[in-house]
């Protein structure tokens, strides 16, 4: 269902707005994990605390690889843990969510995690110990559910025509969020005012975008389901609207009902997994990979410094493709072209010896930020109807998120046991099975053939 032209643009204004709000909020904290699991180590150094014994367990694992790994790891491997668990907390909760905006409407789903989010910041706002924190990244990974909700919002708003350029302002929004938000995120932490907790600014302002964000999707926000919806069709001009024939069209047409996918879901499900997998090893072990570069030369500047730099210029690449190329070109195009990128920086990767060899690498790493994921979402939406595209899209959600949550501990595993070069060949070897696939097992919607 395509609605009409003007209250079409207002609602994509309405979510992009909000979901650019949420995820600059969202990606305060991440720059501020060290310094957050060093302040609650400090803050109750007995062995017995759940930090330590968190730390005890990661230790044993350490020590299950022949070489031995610095210490100064320990903070980053249990930031990147708690990334994880986020993630996999996701795997549960995005199917779950997406079947209830289904049933119960977009609106209603999203003003609900809403509510969890707020619950989860507000946490961090008064988190003075580890468990307090712990409890607030619990809480978030089970209720957010704005990414997932804006990719079914633009499919219930958007014709199939537009759906790949409307999808592509999700991604731009993550990559000026991902581009700024570290950065305000990691200056308004440097602003002590509570001693207790350090991070209360930061926290406050991140609480402060949300309630925002909420009242803004209460009061601007309109539901959006085929089925509950009360704006305009984009056909409606020409029908009449009490039609009793055309009503009843219209609830056939919304029921889910056996068909013939262009690309079956569970296809792009397992690719969505199976990018995702290694993509995610590779975004988590940058900081190693930049403190081994960077090791003995003569910069002053921290290896957690010039990491900012390169991630600042990734999303800048990304958020400048996805709002020129990426809107214009057919979907599966895209997602070819991101995931032959990811490949090729996979083996640079492996192999490159200088800062300048890695900002190579990291702008091939921005052409697949800024195109697989959306192009994946943009496919997968054309393979929902109505009245199950909730489900669908946080199916697909899910395994992506799956991926996620794997991913670093696997890559991590391989990186440390075989070496840098070898995991990086692995990943590279990975990812030109998931090329092999896209190439080969995914078709064009109908509506972009003669496009390509």
């Amino acid at each position: 269902m395509a609605i009409a032209s003007a209250q079409r643009k207002q609602v994509l204004k309405v979510l992009m707005l909000s979901l650019l709000i949420d995820l600059i909020s969202f990606t305060f904290i991440l720059p501020l994990f060290p310094s957050l699991l060093s302040f609650y180590r400090a803050q109750d150094p007995s062995p017995d605390s759940l930090l330590n014994r968190i730390f005890h367990y990661l230790n044993a694992y350490k020590n299950a690889f022949a070489r031995p790994i610095d210490s100064r790891y320990d903070i980053v491997l249990l930031g990147g843990a708690l990334g994880s668990l986020f993630s996999l907390l996701q795997a549960f909760a995005a199917p779950v969510i997406g079947r209830l905006s289904d049933r119960y409407g977009r609106r209603r789903a999203l003003l609900i995690s809403m509510m969890g989010n707020l619950w989860s910041v507000a946490l961090w706002v008064s988190a003075r110990d580890f468990r307090t924190f712990l409890a607030s990244r619990i809480i978030g990974g089970l209720s957010e559910a704005n990414v997932q909700m804006a990719n079914a919002i633009v499919a219930d708003v958007t014709d199939a025509e537009h759906r790949g350029s409307s999808m592509a302002l999700i991604g731009a929004c993550f990559s000026i969020a991902f581009t700024f938000g570290p950065m305000l995120g990691a200056a308004l932490s440097s602003v002590d005012i509570v001693a207790e907790n350090p991070f209360i600014v930061a926290a406050s302002v991140s609480l402060a975008l949300i309630f925002v964000e909420t009242t803004y999707l209460w009061a601007c926000l309109p539901e959006t389901h085929p089925r509950l919806t009360a704006l305009q069709r984009e056909d409606e001009n020409t029908e009449t609207k009490g039609d009793a024939s055309s009503k009843k069209a219209d609830e056939k047409k919304s029921v889910p009902a056996n068909r013939v996918h262009t690309n079956s879901p569970a296809l792009l499900n397992a690719l969505h997994f199976l990018f995702l997998l290694p993509f995610s090893g590779l975004e988590f072990s940058l900081p190693f990979l930049t403190t081994t570069l960077y090791a003995g030369t003569a910069t002053k500047a921290s290896p957690a410094a010039l990491n900012g730099r390169l991630l600042s210029l990734m999303g800048l690449i990304a958020s400048l493709l996805q709002g020129t190329l990426v809107r214009r070109l057919p979907s599966l195009i895209t997602l070819r072209a991101g995931v032959v990128a990811c490949a090729i920086s996979f083996f640079c990767l492996a192999q490159v010896s200088s800062p300048s060899g890695l900002y190579a690498a990291g702008a091939l790493l921005a052409v697949t930020s800024a195109t697989v994921v959306t192009g994946l979402n943009s496919l997968g939406s054309f393979e929902a109807q109505d009245a199950d595209r909730g489900a669908v899209m946080g199916r697909l959600r899910g395994w992506g998120q799956a991926g996620r949550a794997t991913g670093p501990i696997v890559f991590c595993s391989l990186f440390w046991w075989a070496g840098r070069e070898a995991a990086y060949t692995a990943g590279g070897v990975a990812m030109s099975v998931v090329a092999v696939g896209v190439f080969t097992l995914l078709k064009s919607p109908a509506v972009h053939k003669k496009t390509e």
